[in-house]
């Protein structure tokens, strides 16, 4: 049964919690609350003395669509990345991914810490160290161990280490950031080096250089800790937080980043904007780049073409006579040279469309294509696709560092790419027919001053043939040096379009953490909900009965009296301690006990069977001392230790159970030669005697009948020890001879299902005149509100008033003395 109300009646069946009941549990375990508030106080301040301060730095760049000041509409090679929304976009994208976290930690090495003891743990010097560790990347740096750097002198120091095994994980901070294992010096290591020493151990490598203007006390250590490159890289790319500024300016963005060293997050920050500010001028340079790349591939060609035409000229030059050729023959040549200029022209986007066709068809990544424009192609569609492909491949490529393969985001990239890519074949295509219409044209036109020129002297024609692409390929070349000069203008001039407008700087920021007042109202918090939910639970889960106000609740059955705790050798308390306040409780139990027998009528000997739930709950201290109360008031008394099972009540007296009940039961010997007579007046007692094999055939028979029958006769009052109620039947058989029954109910000990036992045979008249007696019984006003404290007060206030002058005082200790203070406190 649960810590619960159960409105034990005939009409009701009532379950409600006990709130008030909880109260006062918690009331009387106030000390124990407070403690424990007490100790999570303290907890919080040992956690804000203990955990770090954590700061928040932030600084400010903005994104612009810079326009480059040698962009022309004949130009069109810088790259546009299609406005400044679109850009403020990809790089919030790109300071969250991994490659360019990498190249941040990277360049301020981050991997390596320099630290020093501090009073709870090894603190971050950073830039405050007094020298600095030259780290050999091509060798394995040991992960995870504090190595320490203890200065013997200026020039002189050592490093020490403890390894708990032999084997340890390094890394090589190259490009490759391999990470291995190698076998280290187990135990613990020192070795001394001198300043600019090479350190070439298992576990570090590199170069220790103390700083010109610093100087080093002897003794003084620090210590290199090395941490995994991919973990650093993940730290920080988790923390750092990216944003617009305000609403109103969506083109300047806040970065802010958290931290223990404000030098470390000013760093980090203000080097995040110049990586990624180089990062995005290579990107807005990759057309440019391509372009020229494309340029200086063609212009090897033509000018290796134009050597090889000069080199035939001159020969011809030299095997003929020089002559010159009349003004008509001239304008055709002229007329020739420009039709040939033309046909090159348009050869060269015949074959840079075929070249992009076979491109997009076969590659996948789309970054390296050159621009259109330097062959001549001004064809708006496919410029415009042409960089529309190339903004969606470099978008796609920054998004593989941050989003898994097999997303729904490069889906809709790609969808985008081939949809752009179906349009520029489209384009390709129609293109490449106008430029073959176009060709046919120039082909006619050039055979027709060809044929000309075919009625002139043999040498003549040979000559302007010569002439002629003599001119073609210079006119080829100085195009293609005029378009490379243009890109390499446009590449130059090119800036970047993130403007750092507020850099990262240490100006005292105060801490954002750890929110001290937080923490200590959190511990505030938990040290009162934790026992409060605490004493909740074993409220619940209490089935014990601890007052009479929970017994008042429970059953019908009215409370006869109150037996406090009191602590003396044996069981004749009324006897040897007359004027104790339990001798008072045994009296006052006498007198109610009173009105119950007057309200029967009868004159002859009154029975009183006394019973509980279960053993221990002090059945046979209470038969023996109401025995006593009724012999020292003149009645003639005896006690019939009846609880055969188990039995108890011959030790107090100093007589042996070798006779008793059992024997007279059975018909071994006589009533008086089982009787005692005792050293208080008008008792006699009748221990159990031997353990019988059938306790409960040897109190239903007529024997036990026509005993009790006798000592009615003979005794003014038999009070019947009987066994405990709960366990076995032996009590149901003696309630018939019964006039009273005082039912038992230790404080703190009763288990409350109990009860309901009691209460079933109550109500179907198995037992009548049952009364209870709560035993160890302490008054406290704050518990037992109801009975309790009426029958409390007003029997202590009546009694209390004699004070010292009529209930005996007990002697205590000092100890006793002072735990009693501490109780009332």
């Amino acid at each position: 049964m649960s810590n619960q109300d159960y409105l034990d009646s005939e009409d009701s069946g009532r379950v409600s919690f006990d709130f008030r009941g909880y109260l006062f549990k918690v009331l009387n375990l106030w000390k124990f609350v407070l403690l424990c508030i007490g100790f999570a106080l303290l907890t919080a301040y040992f956690i804000n003395v203990r955990k770090q301060n954590v700061y928040k730095l932030d600084s400010l760049i903005s994104v612009d669509n810079d326009q480059n000041p040698f962009f022309t509409a004949n130009t069109s090679i810088s790259f546009n990345w299609g406005g400044v929304s679109g850009k403020v976009g990809k790089i919030i994208t790109a300071i969250k991914t991994r490659s360019h976290n990498e190249k941040v930690v990277d360049s301020l090495q981050y991997y390596m810490e320099y630290l020093t003891q501090g009073k709870y743990r090894k603190e971050d010097i950073y830039k405050k160290s007094p020298f600095e560790f030259i780290i050999d990347k091509t060798k394995g740096q040991v992960l995870g161990y504090p190595v320490g750097i203890r200065f013997i002198n200026a020039n002189e120091f050592e490093v020490f280490t403890e390894f708990q095994g032999s084997m340890a994980s390094v890394q090589k901070y190259n490009s490759e950031k391999l990470i291995s294992q190698v076998k280290v010096p187990e135990g613990i290591f020192t070795k001394r080096y001198k300043n600019g020493d090479i350190i070439d151990l298992p576990f570090l490598n590199g170069q220790v250089l103390v700083k010109p203007s610093e100087s080093i006390k002897p003794g003084t250590e620090f210590f290199l800790k090395f941490i995994g490159f991919d973990a650093i890289v993940n730290s920080y790319k988790s923390r750092i937080i990216i944003g617009p500024f305000a609403q109103s300016s969506p083109s300047i963005l806040r970065l802010q980043l958290s931290g223990n060293n404000k030098a470390k997050i000013v760093d980090y920050l203000n080097a995040t904007s110049d990586i990624l500010s180089i990062t995005e001028l290579e990107r807005k340079n990759l057309y440019a780049t391509n372009t020229i790349r494309f340029i200086d591939s063609s212009l090897a060609s033509v000018n290796s073409n134009l050597k090889d035409v000069t080199d035939e000229m001159n020969k011809f030059r030299k095997q003929n006579k020089v002559f010159d050729v009349t003004n008509e023959i001239a304008q055709i040549s002229e007329q020739l040279r420009t039709f040939d200029l033309s046909k090159q022209e348009e050869n060269s986007k015949l074959d840079y469309l075929s070249n992009l066709e076979i491109y997009l068809n076969t590659k996948t990544d789309y970054t390296n294509i050159a621009a259109p424009t330097s062959v001549g192609i001004q064809e708006g569609n496919i410029l415009n696709s042409v960089s529309k492909i190339i903004g969606l491949a470099a978008e796609r490529q920054n998004l593989e560092y941050t989003t898994k393969e097999g997303s729904g985001l490069f889906k809709d990239i790609d969808r985008r790419i081939d949809s752009e890519k179906n349009v520029l074949l489209e384009t390709i295509d129609a293109t490449k027919k106008i430029i073959g219409i176009q060709l046919s044209t120039l082909n006619r036109n050039i055979a027709n001053l060809e044929a000309k020129l075919s009625e002139l002297p043999e040498d003549q024609q040979q000559f302007l043939k010569i002439q002629r692409k003599l001119d073609i390929s210079q006119e080829a070349y100085n195009i293609y040096t005029a378009k490379r000069s243009e890109a390499a203008i446009v590449k130059a001039a090119n800036i970047s379009d993130l403007t750092i407008i507020d850099e990262a700087k240490d100006i005292g920021n105060a801490p954002i953490g750890p929110n001290k007042s937080l923490n200590y109202m959190m511990g505030l918090m938990m040290g009162f909900f934790i026992p409060m939910l605490l004493i909740f639970v074993i409220f619940l889960l209490d089935n014990t009965i601890h007052g009479s106000d929970e017994i008042e609740q429970l059953s019908k059955i009215p409370i006869l009296g109150l037996i406090g705790k009191y602590n003396y050798k044996n069981n004749l308390i009324v006897f040897e301690k007359p004027k104790s306040a339990v001798s008072e409780s045994f009296r006052a139990i006498r007198s109610s006990l009173q009105f119950i027998y007057k309200k029967q009528g009868s004159t002859e000997g009154k029975t009183l069977m006394i019973t509980s739930s279960v053993s221990g709950e002090g059945k046979t201290f209470c038969s023996i001392n109401i025995a006593t109360v009724y012999a020292l008031s003149g009645k003639k008394t005896i006690l019939l230790g009846l609880d055969l099972r188990k039995p108890k009540i011959f030790g107090d007296f100093n007589i042996e159970n070798d006779l008793g009940v059992v024997n007279y039961l059975i018909e071994e010997h006589s009533f008086d030669e089982v009787k005692y007579s005792t050293q208080i007046e008008n008792l006699d007692i009748v221990p159990s005697g031997p353990v019988p094999p059938n306790p409960s055939e040897l109190l239903m028979s007529d024997k036990m009948r026509d005993l009790i029958t006798k000592l009615r006769q003979e005794y003014d009052m038999i009070v019947l020890d009987t066994p405990p109620l709960g366990l076995v039947t032996d009590a149901l058989e003696l309630t018939q001879y019964a006039d009273a029954t005082i039912f038992m109910i230790r404080l703190d000990y009763t288990k409350k299902g109990m009860l309901s036992l009691i209460n079933a045979k109550y109500r179907t008249g198995e037992v009548k005149n049952i009364s209870f007696v709560l035993n160890f019984y302490k008054h406290k006003t704050n518990h037992n509100y109801g009975y309790g404290y009426g029958y409390g007060y007003g029997y202590g206030y009546g009694y209390g008033v004699y004070g010292n002058a009529y209930h005996e005082k007990d002697k205590k200790s000092i100890w006793k003395r002072i735990k009693r203070i501490f109780n009332r406190a």
